[in-house]
């Protein structure tokens, strides 16, 4: 049986995921393959490389960081984060990303992001954390609008959300694997409504239609996703963690504070379903 971790993301959110992951790392829960999207990806190749509490550590360390991310980085460079300082600075000096233990660990992880002239997605296994792996991370992360063209592998690529925004049919019907646990970062009962920034984005990104396609019914897909993964969970092949209520955090969120408030309540629903994970893994 092939056991697979499915991470949505949902910028900082995402440390209600980066919680979740903790605490199966310090309980010793783990997993054959993971995907991850956006913040799925960007916090959850932590649990590749094995390091407790990186997530919610540098977050809290620089969000008040104006090259973490802000509204001045977008004006000068067109990315709303510096890319140097969030892909270069923070995981080569500042908390180092521990590629090392990355590259060994067996666990598959894969990172998808949106081709923007295809409107479909693309994923990327992630081997070493090295530049490459790295540049899939921010192509994963990166949002329309607010984020330049990431070029890599010969790609043009965008934020994975707007094709795939949780990469469950990826992990079971591409991948292979049987049973999945899927760390959502939306309230159950979520329903995701239609872009309001739809004529803006049109204007933006006119040269690529079909992105600009993938983005006008990215709702109608993701609902419709979620619908099938709640029929999963009711066959026994998927196991939902999820927080409990909307989570109160913006998305360069810049008070500690509330990203901390995020990521406990990401270990505190982690340790309530600890057991029934564990049942639903197979795992003693």
């Amino acid at each position: 049986m092939k056991k697979g971790l499915v991470l949505e993301g949902g910028a900082m959110r995402g440390l209600f995921t980066a919680g979740v992951l903790d605490v199966f790392m310090e309980n010793g829960i783990d997993f054959d393959g993971a995907a991850g999207i956006s913040a799925g990806a960007v916090f959850g190749c932590n649990f590749k490389s094995r390091q407790i509490g990186r997530s919610i550590r540098y977050n809290k360390r620089f969000c008040g960081d104006k090259r973490y991310g802000s509204f001045s980085n977008w004006i000068k460079t067109g990315d709303v984060f510096d890319v140097d300082f969030c892909y270069d600075t923070i995981p080569n000096e500042l908390d180092v990303f521990d590629t090392e233990t990355f590259r060994e660990n067996p666990i598959e992880f894969w990172v998808g992001a949106t081709n923007v002239e295809t409107g479909e997605a693309e994923y990327h296994l992630c081997t070493d954390g090295g530049e490459n792996d790295i540049q899939w991370m921010r192509a994963s992360a990166s949002i329309p609008f607010v984020s330049r063209i990431v070029e890599v592998d010969g790609y043009k690529l965008l934020d994975g959300g707007t094709s795939d925004g949780i990469p469950y049919r990826f992990m079971t019907e591409k991948q292979g694997y049987d049973k999945c646990v899927t760390v959502l970062t939306r309230q159950p009962g979520y329903k995701k409504k239609k872009n309001k920034l739809m004529p803006i984005l049109r204007a933006k990104l006119k040269a690529y239609p079909n992105l600009i396609r993938a983005l006008a019914d990215r709702h109608i897909r993701y609902n419709a996703l979620y619908e099938y993964m709640e029929e999963r969970v009711k066959a026994g092949e998927n196991y939902i963690i999820q927080p409990p209520a909307a989570l109160d955090v913006a998305q360069m969120e810049k008070n500690p504070s509330k990203l901390e408030a995020v990521y406990q309540l990401g270990r505190e629903e982690a340790l309530k379903h600890l057991d029934k994970v564990k049942e639903f893994l197979g795992i003693s």
